[in-house]
């Protein structure tokens, strides 16, 4: 069986010890052994990572442009090899793993023209003869906390601008899915990156994240993952001075009104629900319907969902793949059994053969959204069905969470479409189109309970990977 180490400070470096990557597909497919390592791992990458920091901040913006546009490159032409990777670990399908690889090598190639733009501003003073210079400069050694469910997507989205922008890494990829990170840093490795500007190391979040969290040569935290692991986070980071940036959970509304096209938001609520086994923060898990629409809808969602092939992610014919784990899949089935006992009317939600960890979708019919299963982010293959009897009922159901993070209409009245948009408490919004789904270019992130701190991608990264200095300059 492969062994896949630690780099730290350019070498690969042995963990305490190792944990199997288990295919969710087939158990007894096990992908590789990966580091699973103690605090001490932690702390020999940031001091690789502060002794390469001059050097990597002080350099020219094109050094860091070639890196990463050589990353985005040998990502890019092995799209194939690290989709089926990502399948393996994570449970996807095959097109989406591809897909997501895709979307990983765009992020590194955009971060390097973003190397190339790194803003400031010259402004004369109020005071005559006086210049003024406003200019960014990197935060320094940045700690990158990343989830199981996007394990080459979001390692890129925070590694890229993190490094576009000057700043040394020290990454810590979730235990489940190790594999498609560590190609990351292998790749970045193989184009040219310095020693010590990026660090990967791998294993628990209890003894790796957690002296990352702690660590004083550690100056910005970027985490995605849990709600109570993310507070957490934040608390510490505010007690020490550290910058920092959540992305949490979500409890995404997708309303349906009764002048929606009634094929468009039943493929809008099938895909934001369910594909991906519905493991985004993302996912449309409240679909609220008003009352004229809402049968026929349930009628269709329901049979729609039904009809999902269930299986192998490595299946070119699979479009719902495996839960991540047993320990994911035993809280679905507690969630399945839940929403009966709140009085849902419970399609699917039950076990699909196999030798992995497969579940169908589930689709709760009359619920409320007073329900656990309405307000509690599920991370599975299941959505709420609530009814509502008009617009207004339905964007003050979708508004009344703890969440923020996107937020759906389907609709053909321009009226409420452009009121939905400006009235939904959410960071992202998605009008006839699914709650999920989003490009490498712009801003993501949520308000409320689902983010903390700047946003994520595009040109607003700079926020968070940035700091900024203002100089007065006198003849």
């Amino acid at each position: 069986m492969a062994r896949f180490d630690n780099l730290i400070g350019g070498e690969w470096v042995e963990g305490a010890g190792t944990t199997a990557n288990v295919n969710p597909s087939d158990i007894e497919d096990i992908v590789g052994d990966y580091a699973s390592s103690d605090a001490s791992a932690v702390d020999a990458a940031v001091e690789a990572a502060r002794a390469a920091f001059p050097a990597w901040a002080g350099a020219s913006p094109q050094v860091r442009h070639d890196v990463l546009e050589a990353a985005g490159a040998k990502i890019m032409a092995r799209k194939d090899e690290l989709g089926r990777l990502l399948s393996r670990e994570e449970g996807k399908t095959l097109a989406e793993g591809t897909g997501e690889v895709i979307r990983a090598a765009q992020i590194f190639k955009f971060f390097a023209g973003e190397a190339l733009r790194p803003g400031g501003e010259a402004l004369p003073s109020v005071r005559p003869g006086i210049e003024v210079l406003i200019e960014r400069e990197a935060v320094g050694v940045v700690g990158l906390i990343t989830p199981w469910n996007f394990p080459i997507a979001i390692p890129a989205w925070k590694a890229a601008p993190a490094l576009a922008f000057g700043n040394c890494v020290v990454m810590k990829p979730a235990e489940l899915t190790p594999g498609c990170a560590w190609e990351i840093a292998n790749i970045l490795k193989e184009s040219g990156c310095p020693d010590g500007v990026f660090n990967l190391v791998l294993g628990p979040g209890s003894r790796i994240g957690a002296r990352m969290v702690e660590h004083p040569g550690i100056d910005a935290i970027s985490f995605t993952g849990s709600v109570p692991t993310g507070r957490r986070i934040g608390v510490q980071c505010v007690e020490t001075g550290k910058k920092v940036q959540l992305e949490m959970g979500g409890k995404n509304p997708m309303v349906v009104l009764d002048d929606a096209d009634l094929g468009v938001a039943v493929a809008a609520s099938l895909n934001g629900a369910f594909f991906s086994t519905g493991q985004r923060c993302t996912a449309s898990s409240r679909l609220i319907v008003t009352a004229g629409i809402h049968d026929a809808f349930v009628e269709k969602l329901t049979a729609d969902a039904a009809a999902l092939k269930v299986g192998d992610a490595l299946d070119p014919e699979t479009q719902i793949g495996p839960v991540v784990n047993q320990d994911q899949l035993d809280q679905n089935l507690a969630y399945v059994a839940l929403a009966k006992e709140e009085g849902c009317e419970v399609s699917g939600g039950d076990i699909a053969n196999g030798p992995g960890y497969f579940q169908r979708p589930a689709v709760f019919a009359g619920a409320d959204n007073t329900m656990r299963v309405s307000r509690e982010e599920i991370f599975g293959p299941a959505a709420s069905v609530i009814k509502v009897a008009d617009y207004d009922e339905a964007l003050a159901i979708a508004n009344d969470t703890e969440f923020g993070l996107s937020s759906g209409i389907c609709t053909t009245s321009l009226k409420h479409a452009s009121h939905f948009r400006r009235h939904a408490e959410a960071g992202m919004v998605m009008v006839n189109l699914p709650t999920a789904g989003v490009d490498y270019h712009v801003p993501f992130g949520g308000r409320k309970g689902s983010s903390y701190g700047p946003r994520e991608q595009g040109t607003y990264a700079r926020e968070f990977y940035t700091q900024v200095k203002t100089t007065y300059v006198a003849p």
